[in-house]
């Protein structure tokens, strides 16, 4: 039997972002919606930080340059924020595969405001 990692967890942050999206709607750039779910996520009692800076691992070796994830819940699930009115891209996530690759995280979740209902997509590395 699969185990769904970070189940919970990453119903509560999808939760907190359904909160977000039916209250702003959309139409929003991503810093407000970044911004509501910090609030959201506080008032709700839920782990996070946000521009949270994460090195890149290479070889075993710490790369220079690092990149910043829009959010980092409960210490282990990236969360990347998204604002457009289409379909998110292949590229949105490699990008988010990326991020969880070279930090060594499972979980990541892409979220985006900018349609008429929350789309999400939950990534596993």
């Amino acid at each position: 039997m699969n185990q769904f990692l970070y189940k919970q967890e990453t119903y509560d942050i999808i939760g907190l972002c359904m909160e977000v999206h039916s209250n702003l709607g959309k139409g929003f750039s991503e810093i407000v919606y970044k911004d509501a779910m910090a609030l959201e996520a506080k008032w709700q009692h839920i782990s996070f930080e946000r521009e949270k800076e994460l090195s890149i691992v290479y070889k075993s070796e710490i790369l220079k340059h690092s990149f910043f994830a829009d959010f980092l819940f409960f210490e282990n699930i990236i969360v990347e924020v998204k604002a457009i009115d289409k379909e998110m891209s292949a590229e949105h996530i490699a990008q988010t595969l990326n991020y969880l690759k070279a930090c060594n995280v499972s979980v990541g979740l892409i979220i985006n405001f900018g349609r008429n209902s929350l789309e999400y997509k939950r990534l596993i590395f």
